[in-house]
């Protein structure tokens, strides 16, 4: 091999050696950034991560929103009508939560099962479910139709 070769094949291996370096570091610094989703059944089954930001969907469980009158603190659980999760959060609730519907909450779950949350998103109209909860409802064994027939009987209960 001739010098000149050598040299273009330590610089294009230097290259790569460096290309491979960027990526891997890359993927290291996002990889604690990814919020993975769980249903309540994976989270009973212990499939979710402890002290870890996750995400975590379903209804939320009518009967359950507990709000402390002293400060902003509520707790409610959320359910896919198999397992329930406890939720608790600091904070303002958006306006469209409610008992009977779908909410995703981001957030840690701690050692006592109980989950700490951060952020409540709630769901847009009566028809509308975040894809997360509507796929791990589905994989409990319920329709969208079952949900949504749910989720609007117990809107009007609460109307009254």
């Amino acid at each position: 091999m001739t010098p000149k070769r050598r040299q273009k094949l330590l610089v294009i291996l230097g290259c790569l050696v460096l290309a491979g370096l960027a990526v891997g570091l890359t993927l290291y610094a996002l990889r604690a950034n990814i919020n993975l989703f769980f249903s309540p059944v994976q989270i009973a089954q212990g499939d979710a991560p402890v002290e870890r930001t996750i995400r975590a969907g379903g209804m939320v469980k009518e009967g359950s929103v507990i709000r402390d009158p002293q400060s902003l603190d509520v707790e409610f659980q959320i359910t896919d009508y198999v397992d329930e999760l406890a939720v608790a959060y600091s904070g303002i609730l958006p306006d469209l939560f409610r008992e009977g519907q779908g909410v995703v909450v981001i957030g840690k779950l701690l050692a006592n099962g109980q989950f700490m949350a951060d952020k409540v998103l709630a769901r847009h109209d009566e028809n509308y479910m975040p894809p997360e909860v509507a796929q791990a409802l589905e994989e409990a064994g319920y329709s969208a139709a079952d949900y949504q027939a749910k989720a609007a009987e117990v809107g009007q209960r609460l109307e009254l």
